[in-house]
């Protein structure tokens, strides 16, 4: 085996078992300024998501202060405040989605996804003083604030995506990119435990997470770039590996978006049905389980944290054996590419489906059942990664920022809805037959998504992807053998 010695970006690459020089003949196998963009949106989104979910761990400790360091102040939240408190960031996030696509598209997506680190981070800072002078209000102004910032993150990702990443790596790199996500909760849950435990109090949990993203922000905008044309760094050769893969996406920025074919695409309704549902059901799970897992299950704050991040680590490994596996199977032509969206999908949400069901009898009394089953519920999720979240650059490379923002936004009304739901379910006492009412409602929400979407959805390219030419090219789309 060839020793590995790479100059990313440079003239000389050296890749396992062959020598690739980039000056001379750019093969895409090596290591390039694409997957440095890739590796900056990754950890960006982990540090975002570790600032979505903070304070669902910390939020057991602001309204019990026995749970943890108790020389901190505390709270007479109930649970239907909690709740409030905690669907609240998905109130400004639904906000910009469309805007946000729209802009990444028009001025270019490194700015915004950059910025939005940035605020929500500096918003993270603030928030034990909102706490402090505020009560609950002024919590949740810091997170629908926080919210609204974050709600330019997935569309500018989908359109860096879209511009950084080649169509046959795009399943591989953009599940990176994604699992981020629950890198960031792996992370976060655990070590808010502990933070909040500490000498530091539960404050730390705002303070450590929120100087992070800050950072990262400010790296972000200066490391990063919008498109392959736009980098200061990138050799010609990468560059023209990059935009010579984009069979399907113009050069033409100034398309004008065809919105009355985008609302009324059958592939496009179905995605969006199907993140939605995908919303409701994680975002119930990720922001309620501490809690559950606290009135129920009883742990206490340090072993809450790490079982309620448990899940998601599992979600996180399985992700990347799911991508493999998918990138396999289309290579071989095994499987078409809207075969694999719809398999893995249905992986991803009928079996949470039946975990849900499963979670709701197992007896209480057996709480490592439960957790077992929760793992199984939420790690089962990341079959998403290669089901519907890639789904929107398949059916239109040129719009991929505006078709996330669609979908982010409008799904995203369930991430409002479903813990709002679950506090009114709960109301001022937690029981175990109310949260059966949670889970079966979750489950049954997990299944009509799916099954819409495995009806409905599609990988091939849409003909309104290039607008001037969709009508002449209506009778002649792209066809795909199922």
């Amino acid at each position: 085996m060839v020793e590995t010695n790479l100059l990313v970006g440079g003239d000389r690459c050296v890749t396992y078992g062959s020598v690739s020089r980039i000056g001379a003949s750019y093969s895409g196998s090596a290591l390039g300024y694409r997957h440095l963009q890739v590796m900056l949106m990754f950890l960006g989104v982990t540090f975002a998501y570790a600032l979505r979910t903070n304070l669902s761990i910390a939020i057991v400790s602001m309204t019990d202060k026995n749970s943890s360091n108790p020389n901190f102040p505390e709270y007479d939240w109930d649970p239907q405040t909690r709740s409030t408190i905690l669907s609240s960031f998905f109130w400004g996030y639904v906000v910009f989605q469309i805007p946000a696509g729209q802009l990444a598209e028009r001025y270019g997506a490194n700015i915004f996804f950059s910025s939005a680190l940035f605020i929500t981070g500096a918003l993270s800072l603030l928030t034990p003083v909102a706490a402090d002078l505020g009560d609950w209000p002024l919590v949740c102004a810091c997170r629908v604030l926080q919210g609204a910032s974050q709600g330019f993150l997935y569309p500018s990702i989908h359109t860096l995506l879209s511009l950084w990443v080649t169509p046959e790596e795009s399943g591989l790199l953009g599940t990176i990119v994604y699992a981020g996500a629950q890198l960031g909760t792996i992370i976060s849950m655990p070590l808010s435990g502990v933070l909040a435990s500490s000498s530091l109090g539960w404050p730390s949990v705002f303070y450590i997470f929120g100087g992070i993203a800050v950072a990262w922000g400010i790296l972000c905008a200066i490391v990063g770039a919008s498109s392959p044309a736009k980098h200061k760094f990138i050799t010609g050769e990468e560059r023209k590996f990059i935009e010579e893969s984009h069979t399907n996406r113009s050069s033409d920025k100034r398309y004008s978006t065809p919105w009355l074919s985008i609302i009324t695409s059958p592939p496009m309704i179905a995605l969006t049905i199907v993140h939605a549902c995908q919303c409701w059901g994680f975002w119930t799970l990720l922001t309620e389980m501490p809690t559950y897992m606290s009135d129920i299950l009883k742990f206490d704050i340090s072993k809450n944290g790490l079982l309620s991040a448990l899940p998601y680590l599992v979600m996180w490994l399985l992700s990347f054996v799911m991508s493999p596996v998918s990138f396999w199977l289309q290579r071989r032509e095994i499987i078409s590419l809207t075969a694999s969206r719809k398999l893995f999908n249905s992986i991803a949400h009928y079996g949470p489906a039946a975990a849900l069901i499963g979670v709701a009898l197992a007896p209480v009394d057996n709480p490592d059942l439960v957790v077992a089953l929760l793992t199984i519920a939420v790690g089962l999720n990341a079959g998403t990664f290669v089901g519907f979240q890639i789904n929107h650059v398949d059916l239109s490379p040129n719009f991929a920022g505006t078709l996330m923002g669609i979908t982010n936004g409008l799904g995203n009304i369930m991430s409002i809805v479903g813990p709002l739901v679950v506090g009114v379910i709960l109301g001022t006492e937690s029981t175990r037959e109310k949260w059966q009412i949670v889970f079966y409602i979750a489950s049954g929400i997990y299944l009509f998504g799916n099954t819409i979407f495995v009806i409905f959805g599609s990988a091939v390219v849409q003909p309104w992807n290039e607008p001037k030419k969709s009508k002449e090219n209506a009778e002649s789309a792209p066809t795909e053998k199922a």
